[in-house]
């Protein structure tokens, strides 16, 4: 059948690009190639063999039947008790929702607080989905584009110059992908003092706050006070700290009413996240924490190398870029590269052909800034081996040389 009509909704919805350059990363690697990808935003580490066995457990024990929608209390508990232990915020149940994924849990916040005639304001550069999703529940995105010289940190001023009587919310991923910033809590608290001065909701994804470096600090935002945590919806989950993206679980936290709200929509679009997954993601929270630390440790030293490999870029060929203190992201500016011959006599006008040439010439894969709100900027994820980064930044160092 052609000639569909499609909903007003998705008739301009773009795919999420990171999949996307994944897939002709793919693409080239079903052709007998050889493919050095840093594409995607997931852990390269097998999940921790507490969390697997616990999986293997629940199964065992007849828990794969549906659960209550919003997830079982088991989890619920879990995740209070992560959050009183680790950030010292008290929480109950009744305030925290289970989810597929924090990608789904960003859906529910935004499709139940807001809507038509509605702003979402968007620190740029930002995430491929954020402002897509805000776009599907009829509410405009306002993105407040940061520079380099911020860190990528988005200003109090900024903030509250972005907003206007349709102010309805402000989504703050922290730390950032696809930048690597992270705030310095001095910064943040001065975002909190807006939010709380102008009474705006903070959406606070922080699905990345187990994977911070030397130099850099981590807040929740829902703890510079009772004011603030009001007005602030965490989300988070287990697949960055955890090595659990397959698993498909995130978590909503924060007023009662809004949360019974979205776990009324989550029963209408999906009834419960797996049952498998809630019972091994309640083992990760509960269970020994070693695990996060020494794969943040191996972060820590790829991202180290990949900053000592892409320093001498800045005076040998123009490319700039903010030291992530956070994520498993290196973000920098090829635009001084534009017009000029690349390896194999390339030239290019802009990111996206930086990245398909690149992919092309040198067969490796990188996602293009322009899907971030970032024009002249492309994406590598430091989430693979020593081994592949080492390879991959030769070869993008001799393609940058032409």
């Amino acid at each position: 059948m052609s000639g569909v009509r499609l909903s007003p909704a998705v008739s301009h919805l773009k795919p999420s690009a990171t999949l996307a350059a994944a897939a002709k990363a793919k693409e080239l690697k079903s052709k007998g190639v050889t493919v050095y990808d840093f594409t995607l935003g997931e852990p390269d580490f097998m999940t921790p063999e507490n969390i697997r066995k616990a999986a293997v457990a629940a199964m065992e024990s007849g828990h794969t039947h549906y659960t209550a929608s919003g997830g079982i209390i088991e989890l619920k508990k879990a995740v209070c008790a992560a959050y009183l232990r680790d950030y010292k915020l008290e929480i109950t149940p009744a305030q925290v929702l289970i989810s597929n994924g924090a990608k789904h849990s960003i859906h529910n916040v935004l499709a139940s607080l807001c809507g038509p005639g509605d702003e979402v304001i968007i620190p740029g550069p930002y995430w491929v989905s954020y402002s897509a999703l805000v776009e599907l529940t009829g509410a405009t995105p306002v993105i407040v584009d940061t520079t380099e010289e911020s860190g990528f940190c988005m200003s109090a001023d900024q903030f509250r110059h972005a907003i206007t009587p349709r102010t309805r919310m402000m989504m703050l991923n922290n730390p950032s992908n696809p930048t690597g910033a992270a705030y310095p809590i001095d910064k943040l608290k001065a975002l909190a003092d807006v939010a709380v001065e102008k009474n705006i909701l903070v959406l606070s994804d922080e699905i990345y706050e187990k994977l911070l470096y030397t130099g850099a600090e981590f807040r929740c935002f829902a703890t510079f006070g009772p004011e603030v945590a009001q007005r602030t919806i965490l989300v988070s989950g287990v697949s960055k700290a955890y090595a659990m993206t397959g698993w498909r679980i995130g978590w909503t936290i924060g007023p009662v009413d809004a949360i019974k709200a979205m776990d009324n929509l989550q029963s209408q679009e999906t009834s419960n996240p797996c049952s498998i997954s809630q019972y091994a993601a309640v083992e990760a929270l509960n269970g020994p924490q070693a695990s996060v630390e020494a794969m943040r440790v191996e972060f820590e030293k790829r991202r180290n190398f990949v900053m000592d490999r892409m320093r001498p870029w800045r005076q040998k060929f123009g490319v700039t870029f903010a030291e992530p203190g956070g994520a498993f992201y290196a973000f920098f500016n090829v635009s001084a590269c534009f017009g000029r011959p690349l390896a194999g006599g390339a030239t290019v006008s802009n990111a996206t052909d930086f990245c398909t040439a690149l992919l092309e010439q040198s067969h490796v894969a990188l996602v293009t800034g322009d899907a971030f709100g970032a024009p002249g900027y492309v994406r590598l994820s430091f989430a693979t081996s020593l081994e592949t980064i080492q390879v991959g930044l030769d070869r993008i160092e001799a393609f940058l040389a032409g």
